[in-house]
C-alpha cells in the first residue's frame, strides 16, 4: 500500500460530511484516556464510598473556568506495585512505578457549540520506586507481554498536543498534531491500564498490533456514516519520543507511517467504546528508528453494556509480522458496574501466540488471565487490586504458571 493510498483511505472519511446522522453536540470518537473524557470522568458524581471531595473548591474553581472560558484542567497522580510468585531474570520479585499527569482542553473555537475546536494537551512525569519498573517485568519474568505499559521509567515527557476540531454538528472529529494512537485506534471501556485492565493484552490491539509510541505526529479522523455505522482513521509516524516530541515533525520525511482505519457499529455516538461491533485493520512499514519489520494487522471486537452494569466483551487480533508482541490474539473478559457508583469488577482471558517476527519461531503459546476490582474510596481516590495468572509464559520454559498480584492507586485532582 503505497503512502498516497493511505492517506486517501483516512481523508476519504470526510467525505460522509453531508451524511444524515444525527450525534449528540460534543460527542467525540476518542477511547477513555482521550483527555477530554478524563476530565468529563473526573468531574462528574460517582456515588463513592466516602462522599463529597475533599478539596470541593478546587473542583468548583475548575469547572467554572471551563464554564466562562472553555479551558478543562485535569491534574492525576497513580501509582501501582506489582508482585510476583518467582523470581525475574534480574532477581527482582517486584516492580513499581508512579506517574504524574497534567493534562488539558481549551475549547477556542465555537464554545459549547457542536462544531467546536480545542487545543488539548498532556504532560508527564513517569519514574520508577525499585530496582525495575513495571513495564520492564514482564519480560523480566519470562513473558511476552506489558503487565502495566505506561508505568516506566520514562522521566518528563509529553503525551498529547493537538488540535482538535467538530464539524458536521458533531458528526465528524478531526484531530491533528502530537497525537497518542491508543486514544483511536480500537478502543474500548476497558482499554485503561489507569482504570480498566493492566495488562495490554487486554488494552489497544489486545497485543496484537503494532503501536507507536505517544506523541507521534499525524491526524486522525472519525466520523459517523449512518445513527449507528462509524469509521475511525489514521496516520502517524511509525516512531516518536515523547522525551523529545517535537523530532517527531522532523520524521514525517521519513516515510515511515503507522496507519489504521475502524469500521463499526455502534447503537448511537455517545456509546462507540461501550456497544459496539468493529473491525480495525492496521498497517505499518518497516522502520530503522523503532528497530521493527513492516507489516499489517487485523482486530476485531465485540462489547455490549446490559442494564448498565454487565458488559460481555470479545476481542480478537491477527499480525502479518509488524514488530507487534503476538500475531495471535483472543480475549473473552467480562465487566460488572457496582450498584451505587463506579466501583467495578473487571476479568478476562486471553491466549496469546508470540509473534515469530519479533521473537523467533518455536515458542509456545501463553494463557493470560486477569481478575481487578476498582474501589472507588472517594470522589478523587480509586484503589484497585489485581492478579493475573499466567500459563506457559513464552520466553521462561523453567515455569509453566505465574502469578503477579498487586495493587493501583489513582489520585484525581
Amino acid at each position: 500500500m503505497t503512502t498516497a493510498t493511505r492517506w486517501m483511505l483516512i481523508l476519504a472519511s470526510l467525505v460522509v460530511i453531508a451524511a444524515p446522522a444525527v450525534a449528540a453536540a460534543g460527542a467525540g470518537f476518542g477511547g477513555p484516556d482521550a483527555v477530554e473524557n478524563i476530565i468529563e470522568d473526573d468531574a462528574r458524581d460517582s456515588g463513592a464510598t466516602l462522599g463529597d471531595r475533599i478539596v470541593q473548591p478546587w473542583f468548583d474553581w475548575k469547572a467554572g473556568i471551563q464554564e466562562r472560558h472553555g479551558f478543562g484542567l485535569g491534574v492525576d497522580y497513580s501509582a501501582i506495585w506489582l508482585g510476583s510468585s518467582k523470581e525475574g531474570l534480574s532477581g527482582e520479585d517486584a516492580a513499581s512505578s508512579g506517574m504524574v499527569r497534567i493534562f488539558g482542553a481549551w475549547e477556542l473555537v465555537n464554545r459549547g457549540g457542536a462544531n467546536s475546536g480545542a487545543f488539548v494537551w498532556k504532560v508527564e512525569n513517569r519514574h520508577k520506586y525499585g530496582e525495575i519498573s513495571p513495564f520492564d517485568f514482564g519480560f523480566d519474568q519470562g513473558y511476552v507481554g506489558l503487565f502495566a505499559p505506561p508505568f516506566s521509567d520514562q522521566g518528563g515527557r509529553v503525551t498529547n498536543l493537538y488540535w482538535r476540531q467538530r464539524l458536521a454538528g458533531g458528526k465528524i472529529t478531526v484531530t491533528g498534531g502530537l497525537v497518542d494512537a491508543t486514544d483511536y485506534v480500537d478502543v474500548n471501556a476497558f482499554a485503561s491500564p489507569w482504570t480498566g485492565f493492566v495488562n495490554f493484552a487486554f488494552s489497544t490491539g489486545s497485543a496484537a498490533t503494532f503501536v507507536p509510541n505517544d506523541a507521534t505526529a499525524g491526524l486522525a479522523v472519525g466520523a459517523m456514516l449512518t445513527k449507528t455505522i462509524y469509521v475511525i482513521g489514521g496516520i502517524t509516524n511509525a516512531f516518536s519520543d515523547p522525551t523529545k516530541p517535537f523530532k517527531s515533525f522532523d520524521y514525517l520525511s521519513d516515510g515511515e507511517y503507522f496507519t489504521s482505519i475502524e469500521l463499526g457499529i455502534t447503537p448511537s455516538h455517545g456509546r462507540i467504546y461501550n456497544d459496539n461491533l468493529h473491525v480495525t485493520y492496521w498497517h505499518v512499514d518497516s522502520s530503522d528508528k523503532a528497530g521493527t519489520p513492516g507489516g499489517w494487522g487485523l482486530n476485531g471486537q465485540y462489547i455490549r453494556t446490559i442494564n448498565e452494569r454487565l458488559m460481555p466483551f470479545l476481542r480478537v487480533g491477527y499480525a502479518d509480522d509488524g514488530g507487534s508482541l503476538l500475531q495471535g490474539s483472543a480475549t473473552l473478559g467480562l465487566g460488572y458496574a457496582m450498584a451505587g457508583g463506579r466501583d467495578q469488577l473487571g476479568f478476562a482471558a486471553n491466549w496469546g501466540q508470540p509473534n515469530e517476527s519479533s521473537f523467533g519461531e518455536g515458542l509456545s503459546d501463553q494463557y493470560t488471565f486477569e481478575l481487578f476490582y476498582r474501589w472507588q474510596l472517594g470522589e478523587q481516590l480509586a484503589i484497585t487490586p489485581d492478579v493475573q495468572w499466567l500459563l506457559d509464559p513464552a520466553l521462561n520454559p523453567e515455569h509453566d504458571s505465574l502469578w503477579i498480584y498487586g495493587i493501583r492507586v489513582r489520585l484525581a485532582l
